[in-house]
């Protein structure tokens, strides 16, 4: 394995990294409370129940992520809760573009290119979880 190799590898599973990811699940998971319209609308009309309280979920399983992957303690399992969490967040994602289809050529291409990027995001998930482990002591100066 190459330098560049290791140091690409490092910078997306480190301690720093997983505290990206964290804060970034903790922001969705906080919008889906603050602002919850424009995620009840990406809810599949196929799920039973409201879209409310399937947004209200979402968010609460996205906080509850964040913290485990903050967490050292709790970091390999939260990488792996993220990979899931971005897993079952797909068909929504599929059901915006499905509902875009006709809206405006920015919407749709915003709904479009969200689909790709699920793959990485899972990605990042795991080699956070990867990367869970005796180096996540969060020395200042390690970093």
């Amino acid at each position: 394995m190459t330098a560049a190799v290791r140091r690409a590898r490092a910078a997306v599973s480190g301690p720093r990294s997983a505290l990206v990811l964290s804060g970034i699940l903790a922001g969705m998971g906080a919008l889906h409370f603050a602002v919850p319209k424009p995620f009840d609308a990406l809810v599949p009309k196929v799920l039973p129940g409201s879209p409310r309280g399937w947004t209200k979920a979402s968010g609460a399983a996205e906080l509850a992520v964040a913290a485990a992957v903050a967490l050292p303690a709790t970091r390999r399992l939260g990488g792996l809760a993220a990979a899931g969490l971005f897993t079952a967040v797909f068909p929504a994602n599929v059901q915006m573009a499905y509902d875009w289809r006709q809206a405006s050529r920015v919407k749709r291409a915003i709904a479009l290119g969200r689909l790709p990027l699920q793959a990485p995001l899972i990605g990042w998930a795991l080699a956070v979880r990867a990367g869970a482990g005796a180096s996540d002591a969060l020395a200042p100066a390690a970093e």
